[in-house]
C-alpha cells in the first residue's frame, strides 16, 4: 500500500523497539482493560462510545502488537476485530448503529474502521476481514449514492481518509465502483480553500474549518486522491505547508492548535492528535511523492513533538503541549487556550477529550511501518531508525538492517544481506540539516545516497552526518536551538502532584491517573552568547528520558526580567518584558525538547546591562 514494504516484513530494534514496548506496557496497551470507551464500547456489544475511539485505538494497537510479536496483545486485537465483524449487518454496514440511525451517524467513524481493517489485512492473511472491508465500503458507497446517508460534520471534512481503505481494496482487486466511490467522496467532501483567510489569525471560536486535526489530516488529501484516481498533483501540499507554517508554525515542526488554530504564540498549545495525524500525512506524502522534505518534517515532529507530550512511562499524556511550558497546572480561572478547557495541558488519562487517549497510539508504530519503501529498483529508507526489513526482490530474499542510535547520534551502520546475487539499489536520504555526509568515509552530495550494485552475501555501509548547533529565529525576537533533527530546550525541574478520582463514571487510578506539574527551578533566561557544545550521554533504557537525556548542549544563559502572562500565575508571557541581563552568565545544559516536560524553548539573546 502506497509503495510501503509490507509491515509483516519489518522488525524494530534498539530504542524504537523499547519505545514500542513502553507503549504496550502503558496506556496504549491497556485501554481495553481500564477505559470504558474501549473496554465497554458499542463496537463490541457494550453501551459506551461506538464511533471513533475503538478504531483510533486499534489503528495503533494492532501494529504495536504485531511489530513486537506479542501474542497476548495480538489475541486481544483479534478479539476486537472479530467482535466487530460478527456485528456487521447483512447489507455490509459495519458501524454500531441501527438502520434508522444511519442517517445521523457521522461516517467519519466508518472511514476510520475501514483504515483499521485495511491495516489489519496487511498484517494478517484474513479473507474474512478483507471480505468484510469490501462489503462495508460497497455498502457505504451505495448508501451515499442513493442519498440515504450524507457526508456531514467530521466525515465531510475528512472524506479523503476513506481513500486509504479504498486504495487497499483497489490494490487487491481493481473494480470500477471503488473509483466511482472516490469521485463521489470528492464531490461531497468539504472545499477547504474557501476558509483560507480564517487560517491567518487565531479565533476565539470553535469551527470545523479551523480545527487543527482536520487541517493536519488534510495534508495527505492531494496525494491519496491523486494516487487512487490517477490524477496529477503538483505542489499543493507544499504550498499549504508554507501557508500554515507562516501563520501557525511551531519550532518542533507541527502547528499551534489548542483544538483550533492558535497563531504563533509559544504559550499556547498543539493537540496531540494533530501531531500523530501530521506524522501520518507526512509518511504518506513521502512514500507517494518521494520528496525528501516530507521525511525531514516527519523526523522533526516525531523526535520532538511526539515524545514531549507523553509521559516517560506512557501512562499519561497531554491534550495540548506548549513550546514554553513552565507548568502544567489546572487553570483556576479562564483557560489560556482559545478553544480548550482548564486541564488540557496536564498529564492524564483523558485531559480535555478522549480522542488523544485513543489516537496517540498510532504515532510510534506507523513511524516504523513507513520506514521502508519499495522503489522500482530496490528499497528507500525513510529514516535511520534502528530496524530490520526482510523482504523478497525478484525472487531473492533480502535483509536490510539498520544499527544506530539516530537521532541521538548522527551515524548508522546499514547491513544488506542477499541469499544470492541481486542487482538492486538502496536509497538513503541525506537529511537537510547535514553539513556533510560520508559513506564508508567517502563524501556524499545531493539529497540522497544511492548504493546501486550487485549484492551477493553481506555488505556493510557506514553512514555519518555532521552538524553544528543552529540558532533559529522565532517570532517576538526569540530564538531556539536545533542540532540534527532535534530541537533543544531549557529543562525546568518538575514536581509531580498525582490525582486519583472518578469523573462521569471514568476512574483515574494509578498508573492511569492525572498529574499536575509544578516548576521547581528557574525559567526566566536568555541566551548569553553563541557558544554551544554538544555532549553525548549514556541516557537510560527510556529513549526520551526526562531525567537522563542521551544528548545535551551546554551553553551560557543569564537571568532576565520575564513575567508571567497577564492574569496567569503559571504561564510565561510570550516574550520577556526586557532582555537586559540581570545576572552573570551561567553554564546550563539544554536537553532535547522531547525529554523536557517543563521547558523554555524560545528565548531571546540577552542584552548586556
Amino acid at each position: 500500500m502506497y509503495n510501503f514494504c509490507s509491515p509483516k516484513e519489518i522488525k524494530p530494534h534498539g530504542w524504537i523497539k523499547k519505545q514500542l514496548e513502553i507503549q504496550l506496557s502503558g496506556l496504549g496497551g491497556n485501554l481495553d482493560k481500564v477505559w470504558p470507551d474501549v473496554r465497554d464500547s458499542a463496537w463490541v456489544g457494550g453501551n459506551c462510545e461506538g464511533w471513533e475511539r475503538v478504531p483510533y485505538w486499534l489503528d495503533g494497537f494492532i501494529p504495536t502488537a504485531c511489530l513486537l510479536q506479542n501474542e497476548d496483545a495480538i489475541a486481544r486485537a483479534k478479539y476486537y476485530i472479530n467482535a466487530i465483524l460478527d456485528r456487521q449487518q447483512e447489507d455490509g454496514w459495519i458501524c454500531p448503529c441501527t438502520v434508522e440511525q444511519r442517517e445521523k451517524y457521522d461516517v467519519w467513524g466508518y472511514f476510520l474502521i475501514g483504515k483499521v481493517l485495511a491495516q489489519y489485512c496487511e498484517f494478517f492473511d484474513d479473507p474474512r476481514a478483507e471480505d468484510a472491508l469490501r462489503r462495508a465500503m460497497l455498502c457505504l458507497f451505495e448508501q451515499l449514492k442513493a442519498g440515504k446517508v450524507k457526508l456531514f460534520s467530521w466525515g465531510k471534512f475528512r472524506y479523503y481518509e476513506c481513500m486509504i481503505p479504498l486504495q487497499y481494496l483497489y490494490d487487491q482487486k481493481p473494480e470500477d465502483w471503488i473509483t466511482e466511490f472516490a469521485e463521489l467522496l470528492c464531490e461531497q467532501g468539504e472545499d477547504y480553500d474557501q476558509y483560507k483567510d480564517a487560517w491567518t489569525r487565531p479565533l476565539f471560536k470553535w469551527t470545523l474549518y479551523t480545527h487543527i486535526v482536520n487541517l493536519t489530516m488534510r495534508f495527505k488529501q492531494w496525494a491519496v486522491v491523486g494516487k487512487l484516481l490517477n490524477k496529477p498533483f503538483a505542489d499543493e501540499a507544499e504550498e499549504y505547508w508554507q501557508f500554515m507554517e507562516k501563520y501557525n508554525g511551531m519550532p518542533v515542526g507541527v502547528f499551534y492548535g489548542d483544538e483550533c488554530l492558535g497563531g504563533k504564540f509559544n504559550n499556547h498549545g498543539a493537540e496531540l492528535c494533530s501531531v500523530v495525524e501530521l506524522m501520518y500525512s507526512c509518511e504518506l506524502l513521502y512514500a507517494i511523492t518521494g520528496d525528501p522534505v516530507w521525511a525531514d518534517r516527519l523526523e522533526k515532529m516525531a523526535f520532538n513533538a511526539l515524545p514531549a507530550t507523553i509521559s516517560d512511562d506512557m501512562w499519561s499524556h497531554q491534550y495540548v503541549q506548549m513550546t514554553n511550558q513552565i507548568a502544567c497546572i489546572r487553570f483556576p480561572g479562564k483557560s489560556i487556550f482559545r478553544t480548550n478547557g482548564k486541564d488540557a495541558h496536564i498529564f492524564g488519562l483523558e485531559p480535555e477529550f478522549g480522542c488523544c487517549t485513543a489516537n496517540h497510539v498510532q504515532g510510534w508504530p506507523k513511524l516504523l511501518t513507513s520506514n521502508f519503501i519499495r522503489t522500482s529498483d530496490g528499497i528507500r529508507l525513510t529514516s535511520l531508525l534502528p530496524s530490520e526489513l526482510n523482504t523478497v526482490i525478484d525472487g531473492v530474499p533480502v535483509c536490510v538492517r539498520i544499527e544506530t542510535e539516530y537521532p541521538f547520534r548522527l551515524s548508522a551502520k546499514v547491513c544488506v544481506t542477499t541469499e544470492k546475487k541481486l542487482d538492486m539499489a538502496l536509497h538513503i536520504r541525506i537529511p537537510a540539516f547535514a553539513k556533510t555526509c560520508t559513506l564508508n568515509g567517502a563524501p556524499q552530495v545531493g539529497k540522497e545516497i544511492v548504493i546501486s550494485r550487485t549484492f551477493d552475501g553481506s555488505a556493510e555501509f557506514e553512514i555519518v552526518f555532521t552538524d553544528k548547533p543552529r540558532m533559529i529565529e522565532r517570532p517576538y525576537q526569540l530564538n531556539c536551538i536545533e542540532y540534527g533533527p532535534l530541537v533543544f530546550s531549557l529543562p525546568i525541574e518538575a514536581e509531580y502532584k498525582m490525582y486519583e478520582y472518578v469523573r462521569k463514571d471514568v476512574e483515574r487510578k494509578f498508573p492511569y491517573c492525572d498529574y499536575e506539574l509544578y516548576p521547581k527551578s528557574e525559567w526566566r533566561y536568555a541566551f548569553a552568547d553563541f557558544s554551544f557544545k554538544v555532549e553525548e550521554a549514556a541516557g537510560s533504557e527510556i529513549p526520551f528520558d526526562s531525567h537522563a537525556p542521551r544528548l545535551l548542549i551546554k551553553t551560557h544563559l543569564c537571568r532576565i526580567n520575564w513575567e508571567t502572562a497577564e492574569g496567569y500565575e503559571h504561564v510565561s508571557a510570550v516574550a520577556p518584558a526586557s532582555a537586559v541581563a540581570i545576572g552573570e552568565p551561567e553554564e546550563i545544559s539544554l536537553v532535547p525538547y522531547g525529554c523536557a516536560k517543563l521547558r523554555m524553548t524560545e528565548m531571546p539573546m540577552a542584552i548586556k546591562g
